[in-house]
């Protein structure tokens, strides 16, 4: 049958099984210390299937060097950076951020984000043109070559959509099904209504001309597109979709031949240990100033740093365990991105470091399974929590205090300005500030006292830094009659446990997919929380049942997902809908929104590397940086 409306899409998200299961989590961190992150950011960030298959794009910007330096490069030259452990190098398949740091720069699709900016540009597209409708896209492409030397033709954009849609190997069908919307027709299968392969409504007017269809406006079309899922290959080169042998084994393809048109191309990749990338001389977008880009493997968060600090790596974070903030000397910023530039250190080994911080696009929460943790128990939550003195003391000021799940750079009306005076204005368990006693009393107007308390288990990724946090939350809730069991577990067994409605209280963050308020809130969309479905996105079990909140928010969502045209009629109503359903969850407490990570990018002086955006360090191209002839 023919799926016309963003209903029907929705209703295709909750009968995808388990493809839908593991795309639930796009955006979902678990929030570690730095556990050998590749990049730049702060090490607050976790198994992340938005960095996962980072998008992103090339070029440089004006001013780019972190310090403003003018290196003169070395073409021969290898970034080294450190990496966490990649699962594929298949873009369709991809979830995890260290995969798509690989990743990034193998591909290119038709839109990108410069350097992680959350601003989408043309890539593979020369340009586009949208119809009045705002539903059909059509691009022209540039003149541009795969690694194998073949040329980028419509047709390998068709191919590669259609695996993002219907692979076996997919874990992003919903990205082009749901939120993009590509109008496409389903059928049944084993009693459920799943994409009918084939049927995307994409059309090759030429071989450099492509006519793309949504089934709705949408108004963050080029932001998804930009998304590493949607990456171009050469078609036919892998036959896991109808109409294609394939000229490789997709295992093959996934993890030792990947061909894409990006600026690097595949060198190696040793699992656990190492991956590498040569310069793609035939890159579109002009040569590579450096001969190619090596991560080395290494899990945790000490022997990463080591690692960096014998110098064997270019660019890299630091974890908050190593962190001294009294060593950030800031020189210049907030630029129009919120981004400062300056130095750290010295460091260890004596060395003074570029430094850049960019606030970028996620929010880290405590969520609330509601079928297991009643009400009071999540308000003397809220009021316990002082989100300013949890973000200095725990996370060292690596970040801004959360009250809202939207970030602030995408805050509706306004950015941080809205944000902040909304949150000032209207939070109710107190503005940066605890209020134990209020929490104690909750409790008490609950029937909870000395004699009757309430036991539940906090459950977090393993993480040190989250355990300080737990800890604190532990005892201080001890004085409102809430006794704590903490339980450290792997990021894997942690969503696992999520998704069968296991947990009670966890800590986890979302990390933009796309930079807009539809790809944060959608969690709190109650119908998308329920764990006895099939692909709950969130695990807050939010009902009617549990109060008018949960109506409030459902119809906001409605409101929101019936309003996705790119005008300003419908941007209005979306925005009143993004704020209702931040209200609601405050009067629920579904999610406890605690902090937003700042990305902080270290790096020695013989590298000049641009600046990255909002999005992230893993959208970001390596095809401009510029290493010195010795590093020192």
């Amino acid at each position: 049958m023919k799926d016309d409306n963003r209903q029907t899409r929705r209703r295709f998200l909750k009968t995808t099984g388990g493809a839908a299961g593991a795309l639930a989590l796009a955006g979902c961190t678990g929030g570690g210390d730095g556990d050998g992150g590749s990049g730049g950011g702060n090490g607050s960030g976790g198994g992340n299937g938005s960095g996962g298959s980072g998008s992103g794009g090339g070029g440089n910007e004006s001013g780019g060097q972190q310090t403003q330096r003018n290196i003169e490069g070395d073409p021969s030259k290898v970034l080294q950076r450190i990496n966490s452990t990649i699962t594929t190098l298949d873009p369709v398949e991809a979830t995890d951020e260290a995969s798509g740091y690989v990743n990034q720069q193998l591909y290119d699709m038709l839109m990108n984000y410069p350097d992680g900016k959350a601003d989408p540009k043309k890539g593979l597209a020369k340009s586009f043109e949208l119809s009045d409708d705002n539903t059909t896209y059509t691009f022209t492409l540039k003149d541009a070559k795969f690694h194998n030397g073949k040329d980028v033709t419509a047709q390998d954009v068709i191919y590669s959509w259609e695996r993002l849609a219907a692979s076996a190997n997919s874990n992003r069908n919903y990205f082009i099904l749901d939120s993009l919307g590509v109008k496409h027709e389903t059928t049944t299968k084993d009693g459920e209504e799943v994409y009918k392969p084939g049927s995307l409504a994409l059309k090759a007017k030429d071989e450099k001309t492509l006519e793309v269809t949504l089934s709705a406006p949408f108004h963050a079309a080029q932001e998804m597109m930009a998304y590493n899922s949607f990456a171009v290959l050469p078609e036919g080169i892998v036959g896991d979709i109808e109409g294609y042998d394939g000229e490789m084994p997709q295992q093959k393809f996934s993890t030792s031949n990947p061909v894409g048109a990006g600026p690097f191309k595949f060198k190696a990749w040793n699992s656990g240990t190492e991956a590498e990338v040569e310069r793609f001389d035939g890159y579109h977008g002009g040569k590579a100033s450096i001969a190619g880009v090596h991560w080395q493997i290494i899990e945790k968060a000490s022997p990463s740093y080591n690692y960096a600090m014998n110098k064997n790596a270019d660019v890299f974070g630091i974890p908050t365990s190593q962190y001294d903030p009294s060593k950030v000397n800031v020189q210049r910023g907030p630029d129009d991105l919120g981004r400062e530039f300056g130095t750290y250190g010295d460091v260890r080994n004596g060395s003074t470091l570029q430094y850049l911080a960019v606030p970028e696009i996620n929010t880290y929460y405590v969520g609330f399974n509601m079928a297991k943790v009643p009400k009071p128990v999540r308000q003397a939550f809220a009021y316990a929590a002082n989100q300013q003195q949890l973000t200095d003391q725990v996370f060292k000021g690596r970040g801004d205090p959360a009250y809202h799940l939207t970030p602030k750079s995408i805050y509706p009306g306004g950015g941080a300005k809205a944000y902040e005076k909304h949150a000032k204005q209207n939070y109710p368990y107190g503005y940066n500030k605890s209020q134990l006693q209020k929490a104690q009393q909750v409790m008490k107007d609950a029937g909870y006292g000395p004699d009757n308390r309430f036991t539940l288990q906090w459950t977090q990724y393993q993480d040190d830094t989250w355990l300080s946090l737990g800890k604190l939350f532990r005892d201080q809730l001890s004085s409102a009659f809430i006794d704590m069991q903490i339980q450290q577990t792997p990021f894997s067994t942690l969503t696992e446990r999520g998704r069968s409605g296991k947990l009670e209280v966890y800590t986890l963050g979302w990390i933009a997919d796309w930079p807009a308020p539809d790809n944060f809130l959608q969690l709190l969309n109650p119908p998308q929380t329920d764990t006895s479905s099939d692909a709950p996105i969130s695990y807050l079990n939010w009902k009617p049942d549990n109060g008018d909140a949960a109506q409030k928010a459902t119809k906001a969502y409605e409101t929101v997902t019936n309003n996705q045209a790119p005008t300003k009629q419908a941007q209005q109503a979306r925005n009143e809908a993004y704020v209702k359903m931040e209200e609601a969850n405050w009067e629920d407490v579904g999610f406890l929104n605690l902090y937003h990570s700042l990305g902080e990018r270290f790096a020695y002086n013989w590298v000049d590397i641009p600046p990255y955006g909002g999005m992230g360090d893993s959208r970001q191209k390596y095809n401009d940086v510029k290493i010195a002839k010795q590093r020192q």
